[in-house]
């Protein structure tokens, strides 16, 4: 097994633009790459898949049972695909209990940690950091370090020096460089679809880990794990129904792969449609499935798309199951209040308004135990993050008990109303089935 993990010691050290790099090059050189994400982050998968051409699954260590983490990185192996997984935040910060750090999926899935450090304001502090990252656990192998933002060859000069007194490979160093630098909004990155330019930024970043990483050793350390994955099933979510219709488009962007991947092995027929193109789900699915997204950005197109509205409500007027998440969830109700205080109706499905003239920001790992067995027959680990208020619920059973990851009880969350159900919580994996 191949495999890399991408981290840095916090957020905003530039690992995504170096992992797009990375998996650009790296495919210019004909490796093939089954990208991954880290944790619960549904925009850069997105932009994984664009630099390698493969789907990207999240490899969550919170909120994925061990075996599903082992699962998704046999089919890789099976497939002789390298590995190449992007941290989230800093390489040992989770949960807020403090597990499922990036550092712990490195140790499960015995994957070579390249740290990328942000010099922009160090120099010989460069190695006590690093040092201390690489000796913090016993259980996971630090194999070197890209160095991004160096301001000079003199900069480099101090910074190389430091780390040859430590003993650590420097694989690359980026310099300063406004160009790498991609736009964000209040859930992160502005989503790859929406990007008019990314193939040009992709493949600069490409260029320049190229010029100046050694993508020779990069893919050594790369190979020095020594687990061997064996392929087998693992108990997934079953499938809603037989044929699940998926919308997707830059308003609902927010699906998990893996979970995907999953309704497909057991047999399920996906198929999907655009709201934003005024399309509704196909008359054969008996699922619909609306995942979360922007539709706050896109509330007035919503609410004039004849076809997705009158698709909707033929499905449910004939029995079929409709889900919705987060910003689904939102579309399932029966109003949406923007930013700018203007009310856009919705679907009506659900007795749910919900605002974003008052923003309160939502976030955390969650589980979840569905209160019928309708949708969901067991617990599961979830995460919550968003900004919208709700502004009136009406009368409809409750769908979810939620805790969060530190066992604090947060009371019952979305709602049920016959064939319709929804909520803000995106959900991961099972907790222990049977």
């Amino acid at each position: 097994m191949s495999g890399l993990l991408i981290a840095a010691p916090c957020s905003g050290s530039g690992k995504t633009t170096v992992t797009l790099g990375l998996m650009r090059a790296m495919r210019r050189r004909g490796m093939v790459i089954a990208p991954g994400k880290a944790g619960p982050d549904y925009i850069d998968p997105a932009f994984h898949t664009f630099a390698s051409g493969e789907p990207c699954l999240n490899y969550d260590p919170w909120a994925m049972r061990p075996e599903l983490l082992a699962a998704n990185a046999a089919h890789a192996a099976a497939n002789g695909l390298m590995l190449v997984v992007e941290a989230m935040m800093g390489l040992h910060d989770g949960a807020a209990d403090g597990s499922g750090t990036p550092a712990d999926l490195a140790a499960a899935l015995d994957l070579a940690v390249i740290l990328v450090v942000d010099c922009a304001r160090m120099s010989h502090s460069v190695a006590a950091l690093v040092r201390g990252y690489a000796d913090y656990r016993g259980d996971i192998r630090v194999a070197g370090v890209i160095l991004n933002k160096v301001g000079s060859d003199r900069h480099e000069m101090m910074l190389r020096d430091a780390l040859t007194r430590v003993g650590t490979p420097v694989f690359g160093v980026l310099r300063q460089d406004g160009v790498l630098k991609l736009p964000e909004r209040h859930l992160g990155l502005v989503q790859a679809g929406e990007h008019g330019t990314l193939e040009t930024f992709i493949d600069y970043a490409a260029d320049r880990i190229e010029a100046t990483c050694d993508l020779d050793a990069i893919h050594r350390a790369s190979s020095l794990s020594q687990t061997e994955r064996v392929m087998s099933e693992v108990i997934r979510f079953k499938p809603f129904g037989q044929h699940i219709a998926v919308a997707r488009d830059v308003a609902f962007a927010f699906s998990y792969e893996h979970l995907l991947f999953g309704w497909r092995r057991a047999g399920a027929e996906i198929s999907f449609f655009s709201p934003l193109a005024d399309e509704g789900p196909d008359a054969a699915a008996d699922v619909v499935y609306l995942p979360g997204g922007y539709p706050e950005l896109h509330a007035g197109r919503l609410q004039t798309a004849a076809a997705f509205r009158s698709g909707i409500a033929a499905a449910a007027k004939r029995g079929a199951r409709i889900f919705g998440e987060c910003g689904g969830y939102m579309v399932l109700g029966e109003g949406l209040v923007a930013a700018d205080g203007a009310r856009y109706e919705m679907l009506g499905l659900l007795p749910l308004v919900t605002s974003f003239a008052e923003r309160r920001r939502h976030l955390g790992y969650r589980r979840v135990v569905p209160l019928d067995t309708t949708f969901f027959d067991g617990p599961m680990t979830a995460h919550e993050f968003h900004y919208a208020t709700i502004v009136s619920e009406g009368a409809a059973d409750r769908l979810f008990s939620v805790s969060d990851a530190a066992s604090v009880d947060l009371g019952q969350a979305g709602l049920k109303r016959d064939n319709v159900a929804g909520s803000f919580m995106h959900l991961i994996d099972l907790v222990d089935p049977s």
